[in-house]
């Protein structure tokens, strides 16, 4: 696996209070960190994606694996993340691995407190793992490690305050001020999508009514189609004839395909959606006035049909519009391998304290052998 490899002592617990240093080295350390592959992992509902990333942010080797239903159990998750670093650990020297998981992430990057698409329920991630694994392992919500990894290989490289915002499903987010990805108190920040937009408006899963993700993400999108074609609208008959006639077959993907192609109510979805993120995007300004937002996901992948609806809600409603400097407005970069490369990337600042601990207990053990030797020769043959 690695020239760590027989360390067998679960790392985990013992390494707890110096990552809870690490935020606050983020900026500084990851200069110095060491140029060692690393592994990135990102955890979603339906797959389970890992890869070998070397330290300019370049993806080496990628294996992507299933979680079929049974991945309810946190068990089976597991192994699934066991397998594939095993397999990327035979033909790469890793030297820490770093996950991105769907879920708040607790402050000390150990637990994952709630994962909305797995039974992850205060599941000691990070402690199960390095004891299987040998080598350290960090973790953290996925947006927070695809924000990381556009500040330093994408569409953020150069930003000083930065929010990233991650439309999928729903909708996911991370702050970044000054190098450092800020967490909370609790590790919970970040979760924008469900910030309350429309009192008494739609339900979300989360329990409320009128969370933003539900006027600006994948399945608003979706739902909005869905509906207008139930209606048997005049405007839904393009996508009603793409699907000939099965509703439920209707995605994300199709209604930008569609759009793309000159769809008239496919473009106009994507432009609610987009004036919908907008206001969103203003109110987080208002907040928290970072200098550039990036918007990632899924659904960012319509660009422009998209963003350009969105930068132009973001100027109608940011507070004190024409008296304040805008924040700039991107498309992430780095695509849909974002989380994985940033959690590869984080994964150095503690393969840098494991191999100085490592290196210390080597030296130990050549001065012990070397004292063993000296005692020897200095007692001659029996």
């Amino acid at each position: 696996m690695s020239t760590y490899g027989t360390f067998t002592a679960p790392i985990g617990s013992r390494r707890a209070p110096a990552l809870r240093t690490v935020g606050t080295r983020e900026r500084r350390s990851h200069l110095t960190a060491p140029r060692v592959p690393t592994v990135g992992i990102d955890i979603g509902g339906t797959k389970v994606m890992a890869g070998v990333v070397d330290a300019d942010g370049n993806i080496l080797e990628k294996l992507r694996a299933e979680t079929p239903d049974k991945s309810k159990s946190p068990k089976v998750v597991e192994d699934t993340i066991v397998e594939l670093v095993l397999d990327l650990s035979d033909r790469h020297d890793v030297h820490a691995v770093g996950i991105g998981a769907a879920g708040w992430v607790d402050a000390d990057r150990n637990r994952v407190l709630f994962a909305p698409h797995l039974s992850w329920r205060n599941e000691p991630l990070r402690d199960r793992l390095a004891g299987r694994l040998a080598v350290p392992v960090l973790v953290d919500n996925d947006a927070n490690t695809a924000a990381w990894a556009e500040w330093r290989f994408g569409a953020g490289r150069g930003e000083d305050h930065l929010v990233m915002i991650t439309l999928g499903t729903g909708i996911g987010g991370a702050i970044l001020e000054d190098g450092q990805v800020k967490r909370g108190k609790f590790g919970v920040a970040g979760e924008f999508g469900h910030m309350q937009v429309v009192p008494g408006g739609h339900r979300c899963p989360c329990g409320n009514r009128g969370c933003w993700e539900q006027y600006s993400s994948g399945n608003a999108l979706v739902r909005e189609a869905r509906e207008l074609a139930a209606a048997d609208s005049p405007v839904a008959y393009g996508i009603i004839e793409h699907v000939k006639g099965n509703i439920a077959d209707i995605s994300g993907p199709m209604i930008t395909e569609l759009a793309r192609e000159g769809d008239a109510m496919c473009i106009e979805l994507l432009q609610d959606i987009g004036q919908w993120l907008g206001v969103g995007i203003a109110n987080l300004a208002a907040a928290l006035d970072p200098s550039c937002f990036v918007i990632g996901g899924g659904v960012s992948a319509a660009d422009d049909l998209l963003i350009a609806p969105a930068r132009d809600a973001f100027k109608r409603h940011l507070t004190g519009r024409g008296y304040r400097p805008e924040a700039r407005i991107a498309r992430a970069q780095l695509g849909p391998e974002a989380g994985m490369v940033g959690a590869a990337d984080l994964a150095r600042l503690v393969a840098r304290r494991f191999r100085r601990a490592n290196r210390r207990r080597v030296e130990r053990h050549e001065r012990y052998e070397r004292y063993v030797a000296s005692r020897r020769a200095s007692q001659g043959p029996a």
